[in-house]
């Protein structure tokens, strides 16, 4: 199996289309040609994880955090990207990473959180906004059925929990062609009106290509009459961050305790506690400060992320309590999802959890 053929199991789990437009993810380094002898799975691709790599005989690095985030103009081993980097060219071994692809996800890094706490009636926070699009097209009510289907098979026509959506009307069609054409009903230069089947269906936009591909080799007419419209729908689930609701209401000490434990935090910051029992939990892996005003909108009792500064802390507006549980904390177990994920789908040869601990932030 080549480095190659990995790349569609990973876009299974994290498709690179939900990420943020700022990241890097993909394949970020290495010939992915190169036939695969193991697949290391870490948090960050540092130096000591490339040094791991080489010594388990693994060629595939899958991170969660992109080594390369903005661009390089040299590559001189001067700082610890660039000596991963280099290491990992010298030995031929691809870097690959999935960040905010996961973290999108209804299943990835902000769902993880929710299942360590016990957090059910999950819902996402932050909606991904400008990626659903609607298809339309119009066929005769004899290919109506196999359009539809084939449409179905690529993808579109998935909201929420139900698969094989679409609205379908009945008209009339009317066209003439000309010297060129090959009419399916009727003679060139005859005017033909026809009934004809409108098909509406809705899809995720990195699918179009695939959703084309299938209306055309499906589609009875020699000319294909299509419309393609960007809808201003949030899609409700794939986005940042997630809410749910703890089976039981806490007391705030007795819910930070649960935090720190359950996280394996090594310290939480917080803002003010307000008396209040816990219950609607917010949470959002990583940098999430801007999602306080999110978490306040969805009724959230506690948010919890990472990376807050001092100012960030008064945004709670004594309305919600606001946790800094650690950046590195709040998406502890992604590797093992992703570990897990890989051995479901990948049985004969390595996948293995890397060892080394890239924690950069320490606690006394």
């Amino acid at each position: 199996m080549k480095i190659k053929d990995i790349f569609p199991i990973l876009e299974e789990m994290a498709p690179l289309a939900y990420a943020e437009d700022f990241d890097n993810v993909g394949l970020l380094v290495g010939n992915a040609e190169n036939d695969t002898t193991g697949i290391l799975v870490c948090h960050d691709a540092l130096e000591s994880v490339i040094d791991e790599a080489i010594t388990k005989n693994c060629n595939l690095v899958v991170c969660f955090h992109p080594i390369l985030f903005s661009g390089l103009k040299k590559i001189t081993g001067k700082n610890y990207v660039e000596r991963a980097i280099i290491k990992a060219i010298k030995n031929d071994i691809a870097i690959y990473a999935v960040h905010t692809a996961l973290d999108n996800h209804p299943e990835g890094v902000n769902k993880i959180v929710c299942d360590a706490l016990g957090l059910k009636n999950t819902k996402i926070l932050i909606p991904k906004e400008n990626y659903i699009r609607k298809l339309v097209t119009y066929t005769i009510p004899e290919n109506a059925d196999e359009v539809r289907n084939a449409l179905f098979n690529a993808g579109a026509g998935s909201i929420g929990n139900y698969d094989n959506c679409s609205f379908n009307s009945k008209g009339i069609g009317t066209y003439m062609g000309n010297e060129h054409s090959n009419p399916e009903i009727g003679e060139r230069f005859e005017f033909v009106q026809a009934d004809e089947i409108k098909i509406e269906v809705t899809f995720e936009k990195h699918l179009e290509t695939k959703i084309l591909k299938a209306l055309f080799q499906s589609h009875s007419y020699e000319e294909v009459a299509y419309e393609i419209y960007d809808l201003k729908n949030q899609h409700q689930n794939i986005g940042l961050g997630m809410i749910g609701e703890l089976e039981t209401a806490m007391n705030e000490n007795d819910f930070l305790a649960l935090v720190k434990d359950k996280m394996q935090a090594g310290g939480i910051r917080h803002s003010q506690l307000l008396q209040k029992p816990i219950q609607k939990v917010a949470v959002l892996g990583g940098s999430g400060s801007f999602a306080i005003k999110n978490a306040i909108q969805a009724g959230a009792d506690a948010f919890l992320t990472a990376d807050l500064k001092y100012h960030q802390f008064y945004e709670a507006e004594n309305q919600l309590l606001l946790a800094d549980i650690g950046h590195f904390e709040s998406e502890r177990y992604t590797k093992n999802y992703i570990v897990d994920f890989l051995r479901k789908k990948i049985l004969n040869f390595a996948i293995i959890f890397s060892e080394e601990n890239t924690n950069p932030v320490k606690y006394l």
